[in-house]
C-alpha cells in the first residue's frame, strides 16, 4: 500500500462540499478529528440552527456528542466506496480526553459512540497512555479499528504495537478467515520543532528535522514489527508561522505505506507528492546525537509534549462544552 493522504479536519457544510469534491479527485482518503477540531468547526456558526433547536432539551454533552457523531457518520458515508475498494476511507473520533488514564471508562465509550454511529470505516483514537494500551487491545480483539493517538515517543509506539499484536491474535483465533482490524499509530511532528526551536538553532541543527526524524525512527520499528494490519500516521503536520511551504510535512514524510493526515492549508498546497526513501538511521542517530550534546532530553520533551496534547483537548472540549451551555 502506497502513501496516503487524510483531512485534518471536519465541519457540517465542508463534509457536504469540499470535503466530497476532495475525496471524488482522489486528493484523500480519510479523515481525523479531535476535540479542538470539532471546537473550531462548533464555533463556525454553521451548526447554530441545530444547537438552538437542542438547547434545552439535552445537556451540552450530548448536544456535543450529537453534532460530532453526526459529522462522523457523514464523513463516513461519504468514504465508504474508498473503505470498501481497500483504499483506507477511515473517519477517526476520540474517546472524551479525560478518560485517558481510564482504561475501562475508555474502553466503554469506545464501544459506545461505535455503536450510536454504525458505521465500518470509523476508526477510535485512544491516547497512547498505559490505560489507552489496555483499551486499543481490547478493541482490536473485537475488530475495531483503532488510531492509537499522541505518540511522540519510540517507547509508546512499542506499547501499541504490543497491544494490536495481542488483540489481532485473541481476533484471528475467534474470526478466522475474516476480515483484520485496521490501526494507525499517530506520530505527532511539528510539536517538536516547535517547542525545541530555539534550542536545536543554538546547537546548530536544523529545528526542522526533529520532528521528522524522531517520526521516521519510529516508522522504522513500525515497519519492522511487521504487523500488515498496522501504519504509521503523521499527525500534528500543519506548519506554523510560515515557516516553510504548508506541505513541507508532507512531502518530508511520504514514506511508502504510511499516512499523513494534514490541515487544509497544507492539502492545499499538496498538488503533487512523490514517494520518498527515509532518512538513513546513521543520519538519524548522528543528528539525534548532537541534541543530546546540546542538552535536549528526548525522553522529556516527549512526556512534556503529551502532557500538553492531552491538556489541550480537555480545554477545548470544556471549552465546547462551556459554549453549548451558554
Amino acid at each position: 500500500m502506497n502513501f496516503s493522504l487524510w483531512c485534518d479536519y471536519l465541519e457540517k457544510d465542508f463534509i457536504n462540499g469540499d470535503f466530497a469534491s476532495m475525496i471524488k479527485e482522489g486528493k484523500i482518503s480519510g479523515a481525523t478529528t479531535n476535540p479542538a477540531i470539532f471546537k473550531t468547526a462548533f464555533e463556525s456558526g454553521a451548526y447554530s440552527e441545530q444547537i438552538a433547536s437542542l438547547k434545552g432539551k439535552k445537556e451540552a454533552k450530548k448536544i456535543y456528542e450529537l453534532l460530532a457523531m453526526n459529522d462522523v457518520k457523514n464523513a463516513a458515508f461519504k468514504l465508504l466506496t474508498n473503505y470498501a475498494n481497500g483504499e483506507d476511507g477511515f473517519v477517526s473520533i476520540e474517546v472524551r480526553p479525560e478518560l485517558f488514564d481510564d482504561e475501562v471508562g475508555s474502553l466503554d465509550e469506545a464501544k459506545r459512540i461505535l455503536n450510536a454511529i454504525k458505521m465500518p470505516n470509523v476508526m477510535m483514537k485512544i491516547p497512547a497512555s498505559e490505560q489507552g494500551y489496555y483499551a486499543m487491545r481490547e478493541l482490536v480483539k473485537r475488530g475495531i479499528n483503532v488510531n492509537a493517538t499522541l505518540v511522540f515517543s519510540l517507547e509508546q509506539a512499542k506499547e501499541c504495537l504490543k497491544a494490536f499484536e495481542k488483540g489481532l491474535k485473541s481476533y484471528k483465533k475467534k474470526f478466522p478467515n475474516t476480515k483484520e482490524p485496521e490501526c494507525v499509530i499517530s506520530v505527532f511532528v511539528s510539536r517538536f520543532d516547535r517547542e525545541l526551536e530555539e534550542s536545536l538553532k543554538k546547537a546548530g541543527l536544523d529545528h526542522m528535522k526533529y520532528g521528522i526524524y524522531n517520526a521516521t525512527s519510529i516508522y522504522y520499528e513500525i515497519e519492522t514489527y511487521g504487523l500488515n494490519n498496522v501504519r504509521t500516521l503523521f499527525a500534528s503536520t500543519g506548519v506554523k508561522d510560515g515557516k516553510a511551504s504548508p506541505d513541507y510535512y508532507i512531502k518530508e514524510l511520504a514514506f511508502e505505506r504510511s499516512v499523513n493526515t494534514a490541515p487544509l492549508d497544507a492539502l492545499k498546497a499538496a498538488n503533487s507528492i512523490n514517494v520518498i526513501a527515509p532518512a538513513s538511521k546513521e543520519v538519524i542517530e548522528e543528528y539525534f546525537a548532537k541534541a543530546a550534546a546540546a542538552g535536549i532530553n528526548h525522553e522529556k520533551v516527549c512526556a512534556k509534549l503529551f502532557s500538553d496534547g492531552i491538556s489541550a483537548f480537555k480545554e477545548a472540549y470544556a471549552q465546547s462544552i462551556n459554549a453549548l451551555q451558554a
